[in-house]
């Protein structure tokens, strides 16, 4: 990863981190974007310990004047973009679906859909310039799958994984690869709010049991690889870091 730069959404917390972290021991250039300053600083500051370029950016990925001056601050620092991982995501409320409102699907897919659309459009309009580039959504299984108690996000997953689909069609021989990432369950903060409420925990409990919960660092392995040019002939793919839960 020497001499790559590399743009994370969503990068202050859980998966976002660990791939932050583990771009930067491979010695790539590191731009995280987030809302939170304090944090952004500090993990930028940890990230050149490891002896290479990092920069926070404050960004709201539901706007796209802030993902375009992302993409463009980015690019103005580093000189180029090789690589962006879009990871800014919600759960947003968990609960049936005839509980659901107009505000809580709104809230959940401007973060998880227009979110990843704003970031491509401006991703991508950086790396046509030099005709290369990887771009990698971070979906879920549930985005394969449905989700009791977890029907909105699970149609936002559903979104992402058309949209990376579809992108990677139009970029196919443009030099740009548009891949997916599919976590399952993972030790983060998301999913200890999303199990947090006795209704959620036993309807995932009626499932297929799994015999482990994942690390973020497991999913960051996936990511860089899928993102390196040992990847250079997928594109369009989609890489389940689940434990086998989508062979269930």
């Amino acid at each position: 990863m020497a001499n790559k730069v590399v743009l994370i959404t969503g990068a202050l917390t859980g998966i976002g981190r660990a791939t932050a972290i583990a771009f930067a021991k491979q010695g790539a250039s590191v731009v995280i974007s987030g809302r939170r300053d304090e944090e952004g600083s500090k993990l930028a500051a940890e990230l050149r310990a490891f002896g290479g370029e990092a920069e926070y950016i404050n960004s709201d990925v539901c706007r796209e004047e802030d993902v375009r001056n992302l993409v463009d601050k980015t690019v103005a620092r580093f000189g180029h973009l090789d690589i962006a991982v879009n990871n800014a995501g919600t759960e947003g409320q968990p609960g049936l679906i005839v509980d659901q409102t107009p505000e809580s699907f709104a809230a959940t897919f401007e973060t998880n859909v227009l979110g990843i659309l704003l970031s491509m459009k401006h991703e991508i309009r950086a790396m046509q310039a030099q005709q290369k580039g990887s771009i990698v959504n971070i979906s879920s299984t549930y985005g394969r799958t449905g989700a009791a108690s977890a029907s909105i996000y699970s149609a936002s997953k559903h979104a992402v994984e058309g949209l990376t689909k579809s992108a990677a069609l139009e970029l196919a021989s443009s030099g740009i690869r548009v891949n997916i990432v599919a976590p399952g369950p993972v030790e983060t903060g998301m999913l200890n709010r999303f199990t947090g409420s006795e209704e959620v925990k036993a309807r995932l409990a009626a499932g297929v049991p799994l015999k482990r919960v994942g690390h973020p660092e497991e999913v960051a392995d996936a990511i860089v690889f899928v993102s390196s040019d040992e990847a250079s002939f997928i594109t369009g793919a989609r890489i389940a870091v689940d434990g086998g839960k989508s062979a269930a």
